[in-house]
């Protein structure tokens, strides 16, 4: 039903006007790019909250992230990516409800638990899955364009602490930590993605957050519907 379909998610020249917009200089992308391909660790703004990253490819800048964080080993770090094509080389089935869920909140905050492919190295995720989504905010997007790569995309805290909303509250807890902060303003979102696991028959919220469970619900009982109509269209 919705396999074909092609998500719609602005390239380099309309991430580069959006970013004009905000008064982030170039420059400023380029050094966190920089930074990223050299291993290091950066803070920049989502559209949910400011985000910790690093290069997804990179064993031993994750492992930093985990370190930074005070995070427990056996949770695994989400990951941020610009495009489909990223989206297929690290889930493998994608049932057609993940087609769905896409059509409906990506780019945004929706960050989506799927069976991950064999060629998904083990300091990314240790079991059979992994947690994956585009966001909806020029910096990431044009982050993760000019790196190649997908990002770790986990909150920019120490485990347990509150999620940091600005720059300065970044600084607040991770000064010294990480090597840079892209300063994009307050994040629009206020709160982290919400997290839903749709590698079993109907989607698990596994954390309540910016898209209320309510509309998961809602579009979920959309897709059994339309696969319904299909069914007796069919018969």
């Amino acid at each position: 039903m919705c396999r074909n379909r092609i998500i719609s998610i602005p390239g380099k020249h309309h991430a580069i006007l959006a970013l004009t917009k905000m008064n982030i200089l170039p420059r400023e992308i380029e050094k966190g790019v920089t930074t990223l391909k050299k291993g290091g660790v950066i803070a920049f703004p989502t559209d949910t909250v400011y985000g910790l990253g690093a290069d997804a490819f990179n064993a031993r800048a994750v492992e930093r992230i985990y370190e930074i964080k005070n995070r427990a080993r056996h949770q695994q770090l989400p990951l941020l990516i610009a495009d489909v094509k990223q989206l297929t080389a690290l889930a493998n089935p994608i049932p057609e409800i993940a087609w769905f869920l896409t059509r409906h909140f990506w780019p945004g905050g929706l960050t989506l638990v799927l069976e991950k492919t064999d060629s998904v190295p083990a300091h990314l995720a240790s079991g059979p899955t992994i947690a994956v989504r585009i966001p909806n905010h020029c910096v990431c997007l044009a982050l993760i364009q000019h790196l190649g790569n997908p990002i770790i995309g986990t909150s920019a805290n120490i485990s347990g602490q509150p999620p940091a909303l600005t720059a300065d509250e970044v600084r607040q807890q991770l000064a010294g930590e990480i090597d840079f902060v892209l300063n994009g303003g307050k994040c629009p979102g206020g709160k982290e993605s919400t997290v839903v696991d749709i590698t079993h028959d109907a989607p698990a919220i596994l954390r309540q957050g910016i898209i209320s469970s309510d509309e998961i619900d809602k579009a979920y009982k959309k897709y059994l519907e339309l696969n319904s109509e299909a069914y007796r269209y069919r018969l």
